[in-house]
Formats: C-alpha cells, structure tokens, sequence
C-alpha cells in the first residue's frame, strides 16, 4: 500500500510516538507485508526468528520491538507493539469509509455494465464495461474488477484478511488495507468470497473461471485461465500459475506456489508447492499416479496377509 504522498522518518515516528534510527529525513514511501515490500516501504517483525529476514528484506523502513544495529540504507522505527503500530498506520492511511447508499456515488462503472437489485459497491471500486453482478454480491471499497467480468450471486468482494495474533485477552485482527483485483473476462460462481489484501492486492488474473462456494483468501494471486471448482479453499499468500485446473473441495496451506498447467484432483491437500505440467491428489499431496498405485496396493493388504498365515 502506497501512501498519497512521501512522508519523513520523523513524521511517521511522531504518528506513532515511537524511537527511529536513521536520518528523520528517510524518505517513508508505503507499507507492506514482506513478501510484496519495495524500497521505500515499511515492514514491521516481532519475533526475534523473523529479525533477519524482515532486516535483509527489500523494505527500507523496519518496524521492529528491538533496537539491532540497522542495515546501510535503511531506516528502523522502535516500537513496543510493532502488530499495534502497523494497524494504527493503516487506520491512519486507508480509514473506513462508512456507506449510505447501494452504489457509492465514487465508483466508476463502465458502459454496458448491469448491476442487479439489492447489490451493494462501495467506495471509490472501479467496474469496467459490459460486466453483470447478479443480486446480493457485495463489491467492498477500492474493489477493481475489468472488463466483461460476471459475478453470480451472494458473492463478496473485498473481506477482510483471517488474519489474527493471539494475546492473552483474545485475538487482535491485523487490519487489511489493500484490495481485490479482478481483470477482463473472469468469471465467478454464486456465494464466492475473496479477500482483500493485507497491504497488497488479492487477484484473479484474464479469463479465469471460479465455481460457487469458492473462497479465496488475502494477497492470493491467481493466474490466466485457470478453473477452479466448487468449494475449494485457497488460503492467504498463495501463487497460483497460469492454466492450472482444480477440482472440487480442494484446501490449500498459506503462501505456496502451484505450478503452470497443474490439476489438483478433488479433495485434496495442498500441502506444499508443486511443479506445474503434473497430475495432483491426496493428502499429503503427491503425483496422482503415484497415489493411486499407493491406494491399490493398500488395497491388497488383506489377501497378502491371509497368504501369510
């Protein structure tokens, strides 16, 4: 998530009346989660495992609840809650907008588009041409979405992140700030949900097609042409290449890639990356032919046991 404008070192400490490292001139250019940081940005680590990673990332800016010697070139905000901190500049930066109305007189919908009763789209969400929303889709604030895209009905757009660090009082919810993305020519089933990003944009790439009652979860980016069945779970951070088809009721782990060209068979886990241009099923995940051989041989434990008495 970019800022509207460029904001100093200092002027994001004094926002969040924290210690800084680092000339109060830094130049502060955004937020992000570091798996999508530019130069410029921030990201913030509170655990000692994830210093270095989060230190040595591309973001210039760290937020971080521990003074460490700060890499050439960066900049280091000390925070006592660095999880705090990041929500607090995201309220700052991207605020809800409350609505009052079932089309936010600031979205932008293209010629020929058709929204049907009873839908809501929010603020500042741009529609392209000739699309169709059924009723009952809820399109949430800052949603892009191209051109000749139909949305069935009961599908939302643009929830937020699952996305929760545990304190002893309960679970605290990192805010998400970013957006959906959809391109030109993608189709998506009824009762679909897709989540925003973090700080970053969850997308469906060109001419992709998603069944009902698929979930897809923040910062995912799905590739061209894809298809993807009914009620398969997507977790947040997830890669899906161009081409891949998969089959109904499949759940995958966060922040794993799955190949070009791959079909996922029905119910199964995804439980790491897998190449493209292969056959997928079970869980843990393996090759479909080789699971398959596995099952019929498991299926001739009884006769080899009887052999053996």
């Amino acid at each position: 998530m970019k800022f509207p404008k460029v904001h100093s070192l200092e002027e994001i400490a004094n926002l969040l009346n924290c210690e800084f490292i680092g000339d109060k001139n830094f130049e502060v250019l955004g937020m992000n989660e570091i798996h999508v940081v530019e130069p410029g940005d921030i990201v913030f680590v509170d655990h000692p495992k994830y210093y270095d990673k989060a230190l040595q990332s591309a973001a210039t800016i760290v937020l971080i609840n521990k003074k460490v010697d700060c890499p050439e070139g960066k900049a280091l905000l000390i925070s006592d809650d660095p999880f705090r901190d990041f929500n607090t500049l995201t309220r700052h930066f991207k605020p809800f907008q409350f609505a009052n109305v079932a089309v936010s007189a600031t979205a932008g919908i293209g010629e020929g588009t058709v929204i049907q009763p009873n839908s809501f789209v929010g603020n500042h969400v741009k529609i392209g041409k000739n699309c169709l929303i059924h009723s009952n889709v809820s399109i949430y604030d800052h949603t892009v979405i191209g051109d000749n895209v139909i949305i069935h009905a009961g599908s939302i757009l643009g929830a937020d992140a699952f996305y929760y660090k545990k304190r002893p009082e309960g679970f605290d919810q990192l805010i998400s700030g970013g957006r959906v993305v959809i391109e030109d020519n993608v189709g998506i089933g009824a009762l679909c949900t897709i989540d925003k990003g973090v700080t970053g944009d969850t997308t469906i790439k060109e001419g992709t097609k998603l069944d009902n009652q698929v979930h897809v979860g923040h910062d995912t980016v799905i590739g061209k042409k894809c298809l993807i069945a009914s009620q398969t779970g997507i977790a947040g951070c997830v890669v899906i290449e161009d081409e891949v088809t998969i089959w109904g009721q499949v759940g995958t782990t966060s922040g794993i890639t799955i190949g070009a060209k791959a079909v996922i068979m029905g119910q199964t886990g995804v439980t790491k990356s897998v190449e493209g241009g292969k056959s997928y099923f079970g869980t843990p995940i393996e090759e479909s032919r080789e699971k398959l051989k596995q099952l019929a041989n498991i299926k001739k434990i009884p006769e080899i046991l009887n052999k053996l008495k």
